[in-house]
C-alpha cells in the first residue's frame, strides 16, 4: 500500500489522503465504528437498516443517486457486526461531489416517514429470502445464539427478529443516527489521483461544519469462558443435512487470529486442504466442507460446517469428523502443508492491495482500530506464524467442551417435491 498522509479535523473526523497519481479515479470512503454489536437486544438490524437509509435522501439533496451518476460516479456500501462502510468512486475531476454528498448525510437524513417505511419493507423482504425462505438461510442464526450468551454478536447483522425492523419508530431511527453517524465515530479516506492539500481543502469546506458528535465508548459483555458443549437441533425442508460446529477464539488484533485462520486454511479451505481431502474426497461422507474464522473486532469464532451426503447419518458424519479432527490433532502437520497455507495468505493479501478502492477500505478499518499501518504488517505477522504455533492453537480452540454444535436436519421429500 502506497504512503499515506493524515489529519483530523477539529470535529474529529479523521481524514486519510492515499494518493495514486497514475488513476484517473477517485475513492471516497466512509467507515462509521458502527455495527450491529451496537444495538440493542430488543431493537436488532438497525446498523443494517442504515446502509438502506443513508440512500434515501439526506436533508438537503433528496435524490443521492442522481447527482452521482450525471459526474459518473458509483457507489455502495455494506454493513458487518463491527463497522458501516459506504464508499464512491468516480472520475478524480469530480472529487468534490462525492464531498458535498457523503457531508450532507452525515450532517443528516431527511428522515421521512415514508422512506422510513419503504426502507423498512426492502430490508424485511432481504430478511425473508435471504434468511428465512433460503436453504440453511438462518443456520448462523442458531449458531451465533449458541456460541455467544451474551454478547451483542449473538445476533446477526440482518438483525435477530423481522419484529424489530417492523417496528421501528422514526425518532429510534434518529437517535441511532445521531448517537453513530457523527464525524468523531468516522474514518474518511480519500484515494486515488488526488492531493493533500485539496483534500484538506474539501473536508474542511464540507464536513468541517458538522457537529462533532460523541465518540464511542463500548462496554459490552464479555462471554465467560466457555466450559461445556452446547447443542442444538433444527429440522428444515433442505436438500441435505448439515453439521456446523463453532469453536470460541480470539479477537481480530490478536497472535491468535493468524494461528486460528491458518489453522482453517488447513483444515477446510480448498481441495487439498486436510478434512477436504479425507471426508469429501476419499470417503464421500460429506458432500462439502469448509473450516474458517469470522474474523470480527472482538473475540470471535472458529467454523467447521458440512453438508452430509444422504448416505450417512446426520450421527456418523459427526462421530467420524470429530475422529478425524483428533487424529490430526494428534499427529500435527507438515511443514511443507504449513508453508503452502502462508504462501496463499500472503498471496491474498497482496491482492487486496492492488484494487484502490480495496486499499481505501482497509486503510479505514485499521485506522479504526487504531493501527492504520496494520494492513502492512498482516503478510509479516502471516510469516511469523510458526507450525507449533498452529498446532497448539488446534489443540487449544476445539475442544469437545468449547464446542457448538448445530445439527441442521433435512425433512425427508419427495422426489418431485426435491426437484422443485
Amino acid at each position: 500500500m502506497p504512503k499515506y498522509s493524515s489529519f483530523q479535523l477539529d470535529n474529529g473526523l479523521k481524514v486519510m489522503v492515499l494518493p495514486d497519481a497514475g488513476n484517473p479515479m477517485a475513492v471516497v470512503n466512509i467507515m462509521y465504528d458502527v455495527g450491529s454489536r451496537d444495538e440493542s437486544p430488543s431493537q436488532t438490524g438497525f446498523a443494517h437498516l442504515f446502509e438502506h437509509l443513508m440512500f434515501g435522501g439526506s436533508v438537503n439533496i433528496p435524490s443521492y443517486d442522481e447527482p452521482l451518476q450525471m459526474v459518473g460516479g458509483e457507489n455502495n456500501a455494506f454493513t458487518n457486526p463491527d463497522i458501516t462502510n459506504y464508499y464512491i468512486q468516480l472520475p478524480a475531476d469530480n472529487l468534490e461531489t462525492a464531498f458535498w454528498l457523503e457531508s450532507d448525510r452525515m450532517l443528516s437524513l431527511a428522515f421521512g416517514q415514508k422512506s422510513l417505511d419503504v426502507q423498512k419493507g426492502v430490508v424485511v423482504e432481504e430478511f425473508k429470502q435471504r434468511y428465512l425462505n433460503q436453504p440453511y438461510g438462518d443456520a448462523m442464526h442458531h449458531l451465533r445464539e449458541l456460541a455467544y450468551q451474551y454478547h451483542p454478536y449473538q445476533w446477526p447483522t440482518i438483525g435477530k427478529e423481522l419484529s424489530h425492523i417492523e417496528d421501528a419508530e422514526l425518532q429510534d431511527v434518529k437517535d441511532f443516527f445521531f448517537r453513530f453517524y457523527r464525524p468523531s465515530n468516522a474514518v474518511l479516506v480519500v484515494a486515488g489521483n488526488v492531493h493533500d492539500e485539496e483534500v484538506r481543502r474539501l473536508a474542511e469546506k464540507w464536513f468541517g461544519p458538522i457537529e462533532a458528535g460523541n465518540p464511542t465508548f463500548r462496554n459490552l459483555p464479555h462471554e465467560p469462558v466457555q466450559s461445556e458443549a452446547r447443542r442444538k437441533e433444527v429440522e428444515a425442508a433442505v436438500p441435505m443435512s448439515a453439521i456446523y460446529k463453532a469453536y470460541p477464539m480470539a479477537a481480530r488484533m490478536t497472535d491468535e487470529f493468524y494461528s486460528a485462520n491458518l489453522l482453517t486454511d488447513i483444515l477446510g479451505h480448498g481441495k487439498s486442504s486436510r478434512l477436504v481431502n479425507t471426508l469429501v474426497k476419499e470417503e464421500r461422507i460429506f458432500h462439502s466442507l469448509n473450516a474458517y474464522v469470522t474474523g470480527s473486532t472482538d473475540p470471535g469464532l472458529v467454523i467447521i460446517d458440512g453438508k452430509v451426503n444422504k448416505e450417512f447419518s446426520l450421527e456418523q458424519a459427526e462421530s467420524r469428523l470429530l475422529e478425524e479432527i483428533l487424529r490430526l490433532q494428534q499427529s500435527g502437520f507438515d511443514a511443507d502443508e504449513v508453508q503452502k497455507v502462508k504462501n496463499q495468505s500472503e498471496t491474498a493479501l497482496a491482492g487486496a492491495d492492488v484494487e484502490l478502492l480495496n486499499k481505501a477500505i482497509n486503510l479505514a478499518y485499521f485506522t479504526l482500530l487504531g493501527e492504520p499501518d496494520g494492513f502492512e504488517e498482516e503478510m509479516k505477522k502471516v510469516e511469523k506464524v510458526t507450525k507449533e504455533e498452529i498446532e497448539d492453537t488446534f489443540r487449544r480452540l476445539i475442544l469437545p467442551e468449547r464446542s457448538n454444535t448445530l445439527l441442521y436436519k433435512a425433512i425427508p421429500q419427495d422426489d418431485d417435491e426435491a426437484e422443485d
